[in-house]
């Protein structure tokens, strides 16, 4: 996922609720302090279990030093282009011209995200905190941030069913940098075209809700599901609300963002001399953005380099390649973006104390 500036927005949150007797403040206090320390205690004992497989992505940083040191000017462009469409995103759902508070509380709420146990609320936090102090509309700025992340997520967890044609019908993907771009060209053109009708096609929506549903509830055999079509229709009337005309502006930057950060796992592919198979790294892309949703490590740490390896091999990638392309695709999406929203946090400070933000 994702957040706008992490995997995920707290959409439940509101206002605080008013201040009680000292004993229901105490309580109150008590719940938080046991809640925040069995997370950390969850979230030491995860990265504990999955420390070998960190350890291992970590290991192969000499095999790194290997790669041809062109390939990385591009992984980090095609980073900086994914970010660069989460601004373009919320500038539209925020209607707002100026691109430097978005930018730096989007990196700074991102990287927050990213240091903190189940951080995706805390960095929304962060970032609706530094965007009211720039002059948003607290309003306006919770709203659009809960759409921007409806929207991006949705993109997300819509991606798998462009990759399953191809699968099933065996194609063959050609490999190669340029057959990878005009496959990524097509699902983009796909994505968009999909996204649309969605947004406009009460029916098809609809349909498509209780299909999803009648095949969870099948799958769970607990209590059944009978109210998803209900939900999305919600969330997609908000997601309309929010954007207005410009849907389809906020549709394209929604799709860049998911398409330039998938490309970019497949450059790292091919920079360690893998020959992917596109339509199963897309896959495994997205198992690896659900991983990184997971509220316990930050930011998925552990779960992103045990899962994505795992998937990468199981999509015909050698382990040892799969490896060396996970850490080329972490440094690029994870820890460089860390000390970009810490100079972005900074530089947010300075101009406030400017009084010019």
């Amino acid at each position: 996922m994702l957040i706008v500036s992490g995997p995920g927005v707290d959409s439940t949150s509101g206002p605080s609720e008013p201040a009680g007797s000292p004993e229901d403040e105490l309580r109150r206090v008590r719940r938080k302090v046991i809640t925040r320390a069995l997370l950390l205690a969850v979230s030491a004992v995860c990265l504990y279990l999955l420390a070998p497989s960190i350890l291992q992505v970590f290991a192969s940083i000499d095999d790194l030093a290997q790669v041809n040191p062109l390939w990385f000017p591009l992984i980090l462009g095609l980073q900086a282009a994914s970010f660069a469409c989460i601004w373009v995103l919320q500038r539209l759902a925020l209607r707002t011209d100026g691109w430097f508070p978005v930018a730096t509380s989007q990196l700074a709420g991102n990287a927050f995200s990213r240091v903190v146990p189940g951080g995706a609320a805390a960095g929304v936090a962060l970032q609706y905190r530094m965007l009211a102090s720039a002059g948003v509309p607290t309003a306006r700025a919770a709203s659009s941030l809960t759409a921007v992340s409806l929207l991006i997520t949705g993109v997300v967890l819509a991606l798998p069913v462009l990759a399953i044609p191809a699968i099933l019908g065996g194609t063959p993907v050609e490999s190669g940098l340029v057959r990878a771009a005009w496959l990524g060209l097509l699902v983009f053109v796909v994505m968009v075209g999909l996204g649309a009708v969605l947004l406009f096609s009460v029916r098809t929506l609809e349909i498509l809700a209780s299909g999803v549903q009648w095949i969870v509830n099948k799958v769970r055999r607990r209590q059944a599901i009978t109210d998803l079509p209900a939900r999305l229709l919600g969330e997609r009337a908000l997601i309309k609300a929010t954007l207005q005309s410009r849907w389809w502006e906020a549709l394209l930057a929604a799709v860049g963002r998911s398409m330039f950060d998938y490309a970019s796992l497949l450059v790292a592919l091919l920079a360690v001399g893998a020959n992917p198979n596109p339509s199963l790294v897309l896959l495994a892309y997205v198992a690896s953005q659900v991983l990184a949703m997971i509220p316990i490590t930050p930011g998925g740490l552990g779960f992103v380099e045990a899962g994505l390896t795992a998937t990468l091999a199981l999509a015909g990638v050698p382990a040892a390649l799969a490896v060396v392309a996970t850490l080329a695709y972490r440094l690029a999406s994870y820890w460089i973006p860390l000390l970009a929203g810490l100079v972005a946090m900074g530089l947010f400070r300075y101009r406030q104390r400017l009084g010019v933000v």
